[in-house]
């Protein structure tokens, strides 16, 4: 039986912490679906991040991008997904997650697994990295690098 996760987000932009994720959920699933939440107001940010998220993954078969305008717990169930991965960096996040986590299991049966950030990347977020380019600031180092 082949295990999916769906890894959900706005992915504005997809950081180094993010892509650590993937990868460590690669080493528990099958097949990760990194599906960037659509926004109306965002949309065509959600179209260049899925082009550039699909560029950085285009040799790995078992990754698919995708974006989506649905609950979470919907696109589940369409894609035959077994859980949602959910990356927390601290007490904040937790906290956050944790309330979603539970309607999306007490309603929909839909269970989501944490992973914690990797210390080394568990500064970065993609407020920070949004706003430190928004002043023309070098954000390279927060960004994963195309093999």
């Amino acid at each position: 039986m082949l295990r999916t996760a769906i890894f959900p987000g706005s992915f504005n932009p997809f950081t180094q912490g993010h892509a650590n994720i993937v990868e460590r959920a690669l080493q528990l699933f099958d097949n990760v679906i990194i599906a960037i939440g659509n926004n109306s107001e965002k949309c065509q940010q959600a179209e260049n991040n899925q082009a550039t998220i699909q560029q950085l993954y285009q040799n790995n078969p078992r990754i698919k991008v995708i974006q989506y305008n649905c609950l979470t717990a919907d696109l589940i169930k369409k894609e035959n997904a077994t859980c949602i991965i959910r990356g927390i960096r601290n007490e904040t996040d937790l906290a956050y997650e944790q309330e979603i986590a539970k309607v999306n299991y007490t309603f929909f049966g839909v269970e989501t697994i944490f992973l914690l950030a990797n210390p080394a990347l568990k500064e970065v977020s993609s407020s920070i990295v949004r706003e430190l380019k928004k002043y023309g600031k070098d954000v390279s180092s927060y960004l994963p690098q195309q093999d």
